[in-house]
C-alpha cells in the first residue's frame, strides 16, 4: 500500500493561476506552490515537465490540487490509476478560481478537500459522488474515529441501494441517524455498528467506532511475537475486534521500544506515550497498582493508566491488566472515539537532511519528503533559505559555527515528540552534521533524546557533484581530506595525505582554504606533488549545483591556487587520471582487462587442451 503523506501540492501552471493557487494555500495549512519554471518561477518549488511532477507527487501519495485543466490531470495521472482506496487527493481547480472539482480519491480527502476550497474560493464545489448527492452521506468514508470493516463489500452494497433497495440500521451511530438513508427494520441490506469482531458479507457493512483505548507496558527488549501475541488473546477473549481500537498508548520510557512500534503498525493504529506524572494521577481509578512499577517507572501501573488517560474522565477500564511472560496490556472503553493524535506525544523523529551541493534537481524525493513532513526545520540560515517552508513549519536559523547548538536544539525539539529536519548541505554524513547527532547523543545526559528515532537522509556531496561535472575522476580508487585544522591537528591531516599520496589515490580536498588560512593547500599540494607528475589533473569546482558554479580543469603545475577559497573543492587526479575530449576520468582497468583476456584467448587457442585445437588436430 502507498504511504499517504500528509502534505498537499498546489500545482500551477500559469502565471494567471499564482493569484488563484497562493489564495488556496492561504486557507490549507501546510500547502506548498509548485509552480511550472518557465512561467511561474515565484513558486516554492519549481519543476520543468509537468507530467513528471505530477506523477512523483502522485506516487509519494501527496494530495494534489491542480489549478489547470482537469484534463491535464486526468491524462497525465491515468495510467497509474489501481486502486482506489489507495490513491492520494487530487482536485481540479479552475485557473481563475471559478470551479472545484475533485477527480480522485473522492473518499480518501478530495471531497472534504474540493469543499473547503469551494468556501474559500466562494464557488460550490462539483461533488459527483453518488452517496453524498443522495444521502448526504458517504459510507465508504465514515467520520474520523469510525472504520468500515469489509470495504471490498461497499460497491456492491451501494449498487444495490441505488438500484432502490433499502437497508437496515442495527446499532447507534449519530453520523448514520442524520443522513437521509431510509432507514427499515425489515429491509434485506444491513448497517451494523459494533465494537465486536465481524466480517460482513454482501448483505451487510460493518462500521466500527474506534472507542477503545488500547494501553501496554514491557520488559526492554521485548520480541514483537510475544506483545503481539497478548494483545490478539486479550482482543479475542474479550471480543473485541482490533479495528475498534483508536491507538496504542505506553509510558514516555518506552517511546524507542521496537516491539511497541510494531505492535502499533500490525494494528494501523499510531503509538502514543504520556509522561509518567500524568499516568500517576491516574492511580486512584487502577485496579492493579503497584509499588514496583512505580520504583521503576515513577507511576503505579503503565498499561490500565495509559488506556484511562486515552480514555479520558469518562472511561473505564474494560480489560484490566493482563500480564505474559514479559509484558501487560489493558483496555479501556470511552463513550465515543477516541482521537489518538491529541493524546500524550508521539516518538519524535530527526532527520538529518541532505541538501545535495545546491540545485533542487540534485535533491533526492527522500529528502524532499522529510522537509515537507517536517514540523520545525533546524539548520545554517544559509541552507534554511534554500529550503521553501509551509506556514504551518517553524525555522530555527543558526550562525556559522554553531554547529553544536543545532545539534541540541533538533534533538531537544524531536525529544518532545516533534517531527525535525536537521538542514545540512551535501551528504549529511560527509562532513556534515549526522556524526555529531551521533556524538551527542553519546554523551547527552537527556535520556529523551535517545528515544527518538533517528534517520539519515543522503545527499549528492560537493565532490560526487563536482566529478560528475568534470566527468568520472572519481572513477577508481579515491578519498576525501578536509584541510581545515580547526577540529584536526595539521599534523594528523599531513600524515593521512602522506598515506593518499603513497597509496596513489585520486584526492578530493574540502575546507582548502579560507582568507587567513592559505598556508596549508600549498603544502597539501607539495605533499600530492612528491608523488605525482606536474601536469596530473586537477578539477577546481567552486558552488557546485548554483547559480554561480564554476568547474575548470587545470594541472599541478598550473593551479593557481590565490582562485581557491571556503568555496571550492578541489579534486587531485592520481598518476592514472587523463584528460580526454574535455573530460576527466580515471580509468579502473577495464582496456587492461580486456587485452588481458584477449590474450588468454589466444592462449587457449594454442593449447593442446582447448577444445578447438584439440578438435582440430583429431581431423
Amino acid at each position: 500500500m502507498k504511504r499517504m503523506s500528509d502534505a498537499t501540492a498546489i500545482v500551477v501552471l500559469t502565471r494567471q493561476g499564482l493569484a488563484t493557487a497562493e489564495r488556496i494555500r492561504s486557507n490549507l495549512a501546510g500547502a506548498r506552490i509548485h509552480g511550472y519554471a518557465p512561467r511561474v518561477p515565484d513558486a516554492d518549488a519549481r519543476f520543468n515537465e509537468v507530467g513528471v511532477e505530477l506523477r512523483r507527487l502522485f506516487a509519494e501519495g501527496v494530495g494534489i490540487v491542480g489549478v489547470c485543466a482537469a484534463g491535464i490531470l486526468v491524462r497525465t495521472l491515468a495510467s497509474l490509476l489501481s486502486d482506489k482506496r489507495e490513491e492520494p487527493a487530487v482536485v481540479a481547480v479552475a485557473e481563475d478560481g471559478s470551479a472545484v472539482v475533485p477527480l480522485l480519491g473522492g473518499h480518501r480527502g478530495a471531497n472534504e478537500l474540493a469543499c473547503r476550497l469551494g468556501e474559500a474560493l466562494r464557488v460550490p464545489a462539483a461533488i459527483t459522488t453518488a452517496g453524498e448527492t443522495r444521502w448526504n452521506v458517504a459510507l465508504d468514508d465514515p467520520p474520523a474515529g469510525w472504520v468500515l470493516a469489509n470495504p471490498r463489500r461497499y460497491k456492491s452494497f451501494m449498487a444495490r441501494l441505488l438500484a432502490g433497495e433499502r437497508c437496515r440500521l442495527d446499532g447507534e451511530a449519530e453520523w448514520l441517524e442524520r443522513s437521509e438513508l431510509e432507514f427499515k427494520s425489515d429491509a434485506a441490506l444491513t448497517v451494523r455498528v459494533t465494537d465486536a469482531p465481524a466480517i460482513g458479507d454482501e448483505d451487510t457493512l460493518v462500521f466500527h467506532p474506534r472507542r477503545f483505548a488500547l494501553g501496554v507496558g514491557c520488559e526492554r527488549g521485548i520480541s514483537e511475537i510475544e506483545l503481539v501475541g497478548l494483545v490478539e488473546r486479550t482482543l479475542a477473549d474479550a471480543d473485541l475486534s482490533p479495528l475498534s481500537l483508536a491507538g496504542v498508548f505506553s509510558v514516555d520510557v518506552k517511546a524507542d521500544e521496537p516491539a511497541v512500534h510494531a505492535l502499533a503498525e500490525s494494528l494501523g493504529l499510531s503509538a502514543r506515550f504520556f509522561d509518567p506524572p500524568t499516568l500517576e494521577a491516574l492511580t486512584p481509578r487502577l485496579a492493579n497498582p503497584s509499588d514496583a512499577v512505580f520504583r521503576e517507572v515513577g507511576c503505579h501501573g503503565v498499561s490500565e493508566a495509559a488506556a484511562l488517560a486515552a480514555a479520558g474522565d469518562r472511561g473505564a477500564l474494560r480489560v484490566a491488566k493482563t500480564k505474559s511472560r514479559r509484558a501487560t496490556c489493558a483496555i479501556a472503553e470511552a463513550p465515543s472515539p477516541i482521537d489518538a493524535m491529541r493524546l500524550g506525544r508521539a516518538r519524535g523523529e530527526l532527520t538529518v537532511v541532505g541538501l545535495g551541493p545546491g540545485t533542487p534537481g540534485w535533491r533526492t524525493p527522500a529528502a524532499d519528503q522529510a522537509i515537507r513532513s517536517a514540523t520545525h526545520l533546524v539548520g545554517y540560515r544559509g541552507y534554511l533559505d534554500m529550503v521553501p517552508a509551509s506556514a504551518d513549519q517553524v525555522r530555527h536559523a543558526h550562525s556559522l559555527g554553531e554547529e553544536t547548538e543545532r545539534v541540541d536544539q533538533a534533538l531537544a525539539l524531536a525529544a518532545e515528540g516533534h517531527r525535525v529536519a536537521l538542514i545540512c548541505s551535501g551528504d549529511p554524513g560527509v562532513y556534515a552534521m549526522a556524526a555529531l547527532v551521533f556524538e551527542r547523543l553519546e554523551v547527552s545526559e537527556h535520556a529523551r533524546w535517545k528515544r527518538s528515532e533517528i534517520v539519515v537522509s543522503p545527499g549528492v556531496s560537493a565532490m560526487h557533484g563536482a566529478a560528475a561535472m568534470a566527468g568520472a575522476p572519481l572513477g577508481h580508487d579515491f578519498c576525501a581530506i578536509s584541510l581545515s585544522d580547526l577540529l584536526t591537528p595539521w599534523t594528523v591531516i599531513e600524515q593521512r595525505l602522506r598515506a593518499a599520496a603513497d597509496g596513489d589515490f585520486v584526492v578530493a580536498l574540502y575546507n582548502p582554504a579560507s582568507n587567513r588560512r592559505r598556508r596549508g593547500l600549498a603544502r597539501a599540494l607539495d605533499v600530492l606533488a612528491s608523488k605525482r607528475r606536474p601536469d596530473t589533473p586537477v578539477v577546481v569546482a567552486r558552488a557546485v549545483g548554483r547559480d554561480e558554479q564554476s568547474v575548470t580543469v587545470t594541472s599541478l603545475r598550473d593551479l593557481d591556487q590565490s582562485s581557491v577559497d571556503m568555496m571550492t573543492l578541489l579534486i587531485v587526479g592520481s598518476t592514472e587520471t587523463r584528460v580526454s575530449g574535455g573530460f576527466v576520468y580515471t580509468p579502473r582497468g577495464y582496456r587492461g582487462k580486456r587485452t588481458r583476456a584477449e590474450g588468454a584467448d589466444d592462449d587457449r587457442a594454442s593449447s593442446p587442451g582447448s577444445r578447438a585445437t584439440g578438435h582440430g588436430r583429431s581431423k
